[in-house]
């Protein structure tokens, strides 16, 4: 036990044969249970485990029959954990990645109140991303950015980084099965998360790379995940502020897109009005510039509501 909290670890594995070893066998001895879940690896991976858990009777071994993504494989081991009763559900990949030397540092704000859900932060510090690719860091801000308007977590740092700690009553909470199950569970939950009313804090922690080779295509990956968070930013939208309760905001965030594809359709013919007609551009692009700056204004007073209502408080 960690503080009088059971804690559980959940390790989602996929084809991780040579690192999975070394990642079960540096577990903090705080941990009492480690729900490894093998998203049925085409290596060795199975094996592995299977020899770590004869060595350490903590593990408990869970396999799936196809390979359902690594948001799924954190979903079974949340699922698990809560069936047997652990307090707080911390995630660790099983590419050895993620230091177990820092595990108290996300626990801590759950065991005392501070939060129900805590997430590692490689960026706020250029030592501590030391080894991130430049491309890396890039798609990491880009994202984080998208994360921060689509889940309301203004704050948030670093909502790609898979080393988080969970409370029990935010997994109870939460509809499970409706998380996203692939790269992008992380940015996905953090949006449920907010509509429902927790708290979330960032812990910061330095990167560790090593044999791993990601398997994330940045290109795809981005566009994707960009997609899902636009859905998930409605869906907070709609369910947070007019299903659960009300705020005018939704209001500015509809008048600001309005607005904003106006001005630039006005823009753009602006510039047809100048170019391929032949006359004169003032008045067009004066009135393209007001229109466009009415909708940036709404869309900036929507976003100052929303980081209010993250300022306020969650409902815990």
């Amino acid at each position: 036990m960690y503080r009088d909290r059971m804690i559980a670890v959940v390790v989602p594995a996929y084809n991780e044969e040579l690192l999975i070893e070394p990642t079960l066998a540096s577990m903090p001895a705080c941990v009492d249970r480690i729900y490894v879940v093998d998203d049925c690896s085409r290596d060795r991976t199975r094996e592995r485990i299977a020899v770590c858990a004869v060595q350490d009777s903590r593990i408990a071994v869970i396999s799936h029959d196809e390979n359902a993504g690594v948001g799924a494989a954190i979903v079974t081991g949340y699922q698990a954990a809560l069936a047997d009763g652990m307090d707080i559900i911390a995630v660790m990949a099983g590419d050895n990645q993620m230091d177990p030397a820092f595990l108290p540092k996300l626990l801590d704000p759950v065991v005392d109140g501070k939060a129900d859900y805590t997430v590692g932060n490689r960026l706020i510090n250029p030592v501590f991303r030391q080894g991130m690719s430049t491309w890396r860091f890039v798609g990491n801000s880009v994202l984080t950015l998208l994360t921060k308007i689509a889940s309301g977590y203004w704050q948030m740092m670093d909502p790609q980084n898979g080393y988080t700690a969970i409370s029990r009553r935010a997994l109870e909470t939460i509809p499970l099965d409706a998380i996203y199950p692939r790269y992008g569970y992380c940015n996905d939950l953090l949006v449920r998360l907010n509509v429902y009313g927790f708290r979330v804090k960032n812990v910061p922690h330095p990167a560790r790379y090593g044999l791993e080779r990601s398997g994330i295509k940045y290109g795809s990956y981005i566009m994707r995940l960009s997609w899902l968070l636009l859905k998930d930013f409605l869906w907070r939208l709609k369910t947070k502020y007019i299903i659960m309760s009300f705020h005018p905001l939704v209001f500015y965030y509809l008048f600001g897109v309005a607005f904003t594809l106006l001005g630039v359709l006005v823009g753009l013919y602006a510039l047809y009005f100048k170019f391929i007609q032949g006359y004169p551009i003032f008045v067009p692009a004066v009135i393209a510039l007001l229109v466009f700056g009415f909708g940036a204004q709404f869309m900036l007073f929507a976003m100052l509501f929303d980081m209010q209502a993250e300022k306020n408080g969650g409902w815990y």
